[in-house]
Formats: C-alpha cells, structure tokens, sequence
C-alpha cells in the first residue's frame, strides 16, 4: 500500500463535470495497492494519517493532527503510485493490484478512516472520488506539504 499526502486548504475531485468530492482544511490522499495488501496495512495506515502531526500550533510548529484540527480527507484511488518507469519510455504498472482487487481495499480503506473519525467522535469528513473514473484533481496545498 502507497499513500501520499497533501496538507490542503481545500481540494476537490470533477467527475464527467460534475463535483464529486470536496473538503476544506485537511488531507488530500492518493492511494494505491499492491499484490498481498490486506486490513492489516489499512489499519496501520488510517491510524498513521489520523493521528500524524503535520499541522501547525499556535506557535506555528507542526504539532497538531487531523483530529486536533477537525480536518477532512479527500481519498483519491491511484494505481499510478505503482508505476515502474526505470525501463524504456512506457511505465510498467505489474506491481499494482488488479482493478477489482483494489476497489474492495479502496472501499475498505475509505470505510475503515470513516469508522476511526466516527470511534474517535471526529467532525471530520472523508470525501473520495470515483475507482476507475477519469478524475480532474483540484489542490490548494498548504506548505506546499507533502509526503510519501
């Protein structure tokens, strides 16, 4: 499983011109799977994002988390984070995980950050885009901030 993360102040997903997923202040999230992934890396991950201190105090140090900021997700499937491009001029994507595969841990992913937000009393909001669809991806990143 890959994800990255953009620190955002707002970010959306179009779908056939129509918007399909936004948030305000939060994380935008590009995720992918690979071949032997399973609730176990989903786990691990939802926690991870949940709780990582990427977002700044009072004091402008990076010390507060999504739940401490009541910020939102925006998950946006990617099977291009799989992409092998050291050979020839075409990326190979063997190392990503079939499309039907996928979409079960991608719903499963987006299910399982909902459910954590929802244990942990949360307001924040998990929006996603469509598997499979051809998305137009919008990102206001704050920082700019990313990571792998």
């Amino acid at each position: 499983m890959k994800v990255i993360l953009q620190r955002c102040l707002e970010a959306s997903v179009i779908v056939d011109n129509k918007c399909v997923g936004k948030i305000d202040k939060g994380l935008m999230i590009l995720v992918g799977f690979t071949d032997g992934d399973s609730i176990k890396e989903i786990n691990y991950m939802v926690d991870k994002i949940i709780n990582l201190r990427i977002f700044d105090d009072v004091n402008g140090v990076m010390n507060r988390s999504l739940l401490d900021v009541d910020g939102s997700i925006l998950s946006i499937s990617q099977f291009t984070l799989y992409a092998d491009a050291r050979k020839g001029r075409r990326p190979s994507y063997v190392k990503a995980l079939r499309g039907e595969d996928s979409l079960v841990l991608y719903n499963l992913f987006n299910d399982s950050l909902r459910r954590k937000l929802n244990e942990l009393n949360s307001h924040s909001v998990v929006e996603e885009g469509i598997f499979g669809a051809d998305m137009k991806v919008e990102l206001l990143n704050d920082g700019p901030f990313t990571i792998l």
